[in-house]
């Protein structure tokens, strides 16, 4: 049985005091939870305030990117072992928004993936397709191509150290979300692909008032929450939602 997972993009949002106010939020309401593990991926920079607020605790966190170098002459970068000093136990690779606005290819996201496992972490590799390639009947091509771009460096037994989110472009920040039956059937379909133990969360647009819905379906192990992780009563609502699922 795979434990589902709740993870948090905070993307470019927070403060050091909103920040505080909302992870003492979210472990209260969190704890005694059973059957749902959770976390965050927080900004660079607070990385250290946060892995000293939640040290110890049910709520684990992680960065929203790595360099795939780990060491060396990258202006600008972070590396594993950087982020493996905070603590860091998740790290987003490939985000849509990351693949968009930064031209992060697939054999980049790859590269990335394998720098997250060699350092001791674990990779939520995003994968997804926008509205033109779902309108075109190309969603299993392109989530397919995303995902075989790791399998070339990596077999499908690595992934037992990995998670998988399917977030479709096309439902992110939106408005609009895939139905429980569109999610079920991308995830089915990438499950054939992985190993067993490998949770696929959702990722377009989780929210309390849908989650319940998603997480029943058999492939959706949990979600990668955006914006609905800025808000305390909404991720915990999620999170619970996500321990009733069998």
């Amino acid at each position: 049985m795979r434990t589902p997972l709740v993870a948090g993009n905070w993307k470019m949002h927070g403060s050091r005091d909103s920040n505080r106010t909302l992870l003492t939020a979210l472990l209260a309401g969190i704890t005694g939870l059973k059957g749902v593990d959770c976390a965050v991926c927080v900004p660079y920079p607070y990385l250290g305030e946060v892995s000293a607020q939640l040290a110890s605790t049910a709520l684990a966190w992680g960065a929203q990117n790595q360099s795939e170098h780990a060491q060396g002459a990258y202006t600008g970068e972070v590396s594993g072992p950087m982020l493996r000093e905070f603590g860091c136990r998740y790290v987003i690779v490939g985000h849509s928004e990351r693949r968009q606005h930064f031209a992060e290819t697939d054999a980049v996201v790859a590269a990335k993936f394998s720098a997250v496992l060699a350092h001791g972490m674990t990779p939520i590799l995003c994968l997804g397709e926008t509205l033109a390639e779902r309108d075109a009947g190309r969603t299993e091509q392109v989530v397919g191509q995303q995902l075989a771009a790791v399998l070339a460096l990596h077999q499908r037994s690595s992934f037992d150290q990995a998670v998988v989110a399917y977030e479709p472009v096309w439902a992110i920040g939106t408005g609009r979300t895939a139905s429980p039956e569109q999610a079920q059937e991308v995830h089915a379909y990438l499950r054939t692909k992985l190993h067993p133990a490998t949770r696929i969360l959702y990722g377009g647009s989780m929210k309390p008032g849908n989650a319940a819905q998603l997480l029943a379906m058999p492939d959706v192990d949990g979600g990668l929450i955006g914006g609905a992780s800025l808000v305390a009563a909404d991720f915990i609502a999620i999170a619970r939602a996500a321990q009733k699922k069998e």
